[in-house]
């Protein structure tokens, strides 16, 4: 049915207009007070928890940051059946993104391209919704994905995540720290070790005993890939998150015609195309880290078979976004019901 109201009506909206109206709809069972109505029928049928973080995730899969900038439907998403909500990103200072149009859908490869530009109210003004939302039982594990301010210069971005992470770790369950979004001028090169382990110390310093994980770029080399990982386990991180949208356009096998592609200009490139290089980095972070440490896998995943893959490749728990944009409110039922029979224990 869903897939019929797509093509029908979604298919022919501005995506960033789609993506709104589905998170009215959200918002509205979550103010009826109908999610826990819905998530009795979206949750899991057989025990399929996860222990990690100091939490108890109800399915290993979760929605990635970026669905819920500013942390205000997260009862509602709860509902649909995702063990975990990360939410964000948010700023230590409000601002608007990138001018539009910044979404747009590669139908034919099931992705999507964004340079949304972290829009949102900013961390104070999500720290007091979330205050509220923190207490609420039951609600899914909440993340809290963190970036730096636009405005703020990158050599001063130390005191920016360190201002973020003082102000809503105290509302988190864990705080994730993005320096891989393609869609903040010199975010990326945070990345670099001695750019990044100060954040990471400084974050870890100022959040309260709250985890702590770091979200990283597919576009990393192996041995980037390798040392970042390196650096997390030195620095005492929780986890890491792997990986956030990749910037290339070739040698993803993409349907959609090269010159359509390039017309849409940059962005971040979600979706089924960028699975194997998820799977590829998940494999080789979970080589170098101890076996306790939580990693996430996200990128590409779009059934329960994937997301079963995923964990047997090493991932603690699994992640979803493009395909919740393609397939509906049902598909985490979908992947849930799918699991129950994959991870029987």
């Amino acid at each position: 049915m869903y897939r019929i109201i797509f093509n029908l009506v979604f298919k022919r909206m501005d995506p960033e207009r789609a993506h709104h109206l589905a998170y009215v709809f959200i918002q509205v069972i979550q103010a009826l007070g109908l999610s826990q109505l819905v998530h009795d029928f979206t949750r899991p049928r057989t025990d399929i928890t996860v222990h990690t973080l100091g939490r108890t995730f109800e399915t290993p899969f979760g929605l990635a940051a970026g669905f819920d900038k500013d942390g205000k439907i997260v009862m509602g998403l709860g509902g649909l059946g995702f063990g975990h909500v990360e939410v964000g990103t948010l700023t230590a200072i409000a601002q608007p993104g990138n001018p539009k149009p910044r979404l747009f859908r590669l139908i034919a490869d099931g992705a999507l391209i964004n340079r949304m530009g972290f829009n949102n109210h900013g961390a104070a003004a999500a720290a007091q919704r979330l205050r509220h939302v923190e207490r609420l039982r039951p609600r899914p594990v909440l993340g809290v994905n963190i970036g730096k301010s636009r405005v703020v210069e990158v050599d001063d971005a130390l005191h920016d995540y360190r201002e973020s992470a003082s102000v809503l770790a105290p509302v988190a369950d864990y705080l994730a720290v993005n320096v891989s979004s393609p869609n903040t001028p010199g975010l990326r090169g945070l990345q670099e070790i001695e750019k990044l382990a100060p954040i990471l110390e400084t974050v870890r310093l100022h959040s309260a005993g709250t985890p702590v994980l770091v979200k990283i770029a597919p576009d990393l080399s192996d041995d980037e890939v390798v040392r970042i990982a390196g650096l997390a386990v030195d620095v005492g991180l929780d986890g890491i998150i792997a990986t956030n949208t990749t910037i290339a356009r070739d040698g993803l096998g993409l349907a959609t015609d090269a010159s359509a592609v390039a017309a849409l200009g940059p962005g971040g490139l979600s979706g089924a195309p960028l699975a194997p290089r998820s799977l590829e980095v998940l494999k080789l972070i979970r080589e170098h880290v101890p076996a306790t440490m939580c990693v996430i896998s996200v990128g590409g995943v779009r059934t329960a078979a994937d997301v079963a893959e995923r964990l047997a490749a090493g991932a603690t728990l699994v992640q979803g976004y493009s395909e919740f944009i393609y397939s509906g409110p049902l598909w985490v039922r979908s992947i849930n019901r799918g699991l129950d029979k994959l991870l029987k224990k």
